[in-house]
């Protein structure tokens, strides 16, 4: 953490101190200012310096690098996105509407956000009805009145996807089942025949079909398919440990987030095992250690740990354990059509909830060249520069009739973590002229020169000159 930075962090301390249920003038005798001064804080008129941060840590117990990160960030750009809707294209909205609602407020921010959420999920309802009702051999009536997949990513990001119980309880299984590096499926194995009373077999894909593994409660078997890599393998025999041992703690974490039906409940555990088996197979310390000393080479990594690029990179999002964080690393998986599979992030890049990614973000690219790592320095509208590497990963088909399925995956952190990072070595990033102009998603992007745009952006009105053809596919009167 950078903490020679002043932070302006108002909000966050009217929060703390409402929290401990001080007023102004009892807070600020605990930290030794003035109440004048902490109420020029609270209203983002001072900045929270570095004795003052190393006062609220000892005095309050706050996580200093936890504090010190603008988490109000995240909220800010969830109503941004909201209001970019062209529903809302009369309101005369700015950013700093945003900021003064997030700091206000927060609470209320974030029902307005799963309000767009719900309405939004309504309006797919009532288009995939449509479709069935012209359909008639195939109308039915829509019975699930939200995804249980946005619930869940929503889980694991307000988590900043870091779960200090689940990585526990895999440092145990290593020293409870001795296991040792180079031989964890069969140290997996054992453990689970010797502590659960569960053998392991090994199938073929005419036994299997399209499972991948199957656990058989009555003949206390684990049955996996032989067309799983051996990380793969590992993995699944990983999960099944949590999911067989962990379940209590599982539901208790899952349960902690107030899903809203059963489905998101059981797929948030299913979610959390799969988060224990990447910790066992990379165990925490460990994991950090030499992603440090590699400078987070995913291929030696991948070597080191015996893990697909997949499984080394999902890893890298969680490393957040205070006092031991990596470099806070963002992760998307799409497919060729730009369906996002999987979105993770321990860092202030902000996904879009609603709509595609920007099209200029380098992980389109790597479908171009698969196997190959791409690198890219990108910058956002509002300044923040990122460094992305992106690459395409391959799962294991069922046969030749049955095509492989292909993602992109992209990792990527803030450009001031790029000099942990041997991925920066080659890029010119003192110059950010060099950087890639990006942003969230067109409806949220403001910059009207885009050849790429899609959507027009948030806030300006459409022009339709048939006289003039410029490079973007629209015109915008300015703001």
């Amino acid at each position: 953490m950078a903490v020679e930075k002043k932070a302006m962090l108002g909000p966050k301390m009217r929060r703390l101190r409402r929290e401990h249920g001080l007023t102004q003038a009892q807070m600020a005798e605990q930290l030794g200012i003035s109440p004048s001064y902490l109420n020029l804080i609270e209203h983002n008129q001072r900045p929270v310096t570095v004795p003052l941060l190393l006062k609220l840590a000892q005095g309050f117990g706050v996580d200093l690098q936890g504090f010190a990160e603008d988490d109000d960030s995240r909220m800010v750009a969830g109503l941004r996105e909201v209001f970019s809707d062209p529903l809302f294209e009369s309101a005369d909205l700015k950013s700093q509407d945003f900021r003064d609602v997030v700091a206000a407020t927060p609470a209320l921010a974030a029902a307005v956000v799963q309000l767009y959420r719900a309405y939004r999920e309504r309006c797919d309802d009532v288009r995939l009805l449509a479709e069935q009702v012209a359909d008639r051999d195939k109308l039915h009536l829509i019975q699930n009145p939200s995804f249980p997949v946005d619930e869940v990513r929503e889980m694991f990001h307000v988590h900043s996807n870091h779960f200090p119980d689940l990585e526990a309880a895999a440092e145990a299984l290593w020293e409870i089942a001795t296991l040792r590096s180079g031989d964890l499926y069969r140290g997996l194995a054992d453990y689970l025949d010797a502590a659960c009373s569960v053998r392991v077999r090994l199938l073929p894909i005419d036994v299997m079909g399209h499972a991948a593994r199957r656990y058989d409660r009555h003949s206390r078997r684990i049955l996996v398919s032989e067309m799983l890599s051996q990380p793969a393998r590992v993995f699944q025999l990983a999960c099944q440990i949590g999911l067989l041992q962990h379940r209590e703690l599982l539901d208790r974490i899952a349960d902690q987030a107030t899903l809203s039906s059963d489905e998101a409940r059981r797929l948030a555990r299913l979610g959390l095992a799969n988060y224990f088996a990447g910790a066992v197979m990379m165990p925490y310390g460990r994991f950090l250690e030499a992603a440090r000393a590699v400078r987070y080479d995913i291929d030696i990594l991948r070597q080191r740990f015996d893990a697909s690029f997949e499984q080394i990179c999902h890893r890298l999002t969680t490393l957040q354990r205070p006092g031991a964080k990596g470099v806070p690393f963002f992760m998307i998986r799409t497919d060729k059509a730009g369906n996002v599979s999987k979105r993770f992030s321990a860092a202030g890049f902000n996904f879009a909830r609603f709509g595609g990614a920007c099209p200029r973000w380098n992980v389109h690219d790597a479908f171009r060249t698969p196997g190959i790592i791409h690198t890219q320095f990108a910058e956002m509208p509002d300044g923040t520069a990122y460094i992305s590497i992106a690459r395409t990963v391959t799962k294991s088909s069922g046969g030749y009739r049955v095509p492989a399925q292909q993602f992109a995956i992209a990792l990527g952190c803030d450009v001031a973590h790029a000099g942990h990072l041997v991925y920066g070595d080659d890029l010119n990033l003192e110059n950010r002229a060099a950087a890639v102009p990006i942003g969230v998603n067109c409806r949220l992007c403001p910059r009207l020169d885009c050849n790429q745009r899609a959507f027009p952006p948030l806030n300006h009105r459409l022009i339709v000159d048939e006289n003039t053809r410029a490079l973007s596919p629209y015109l915008f009167a300015a703001t």
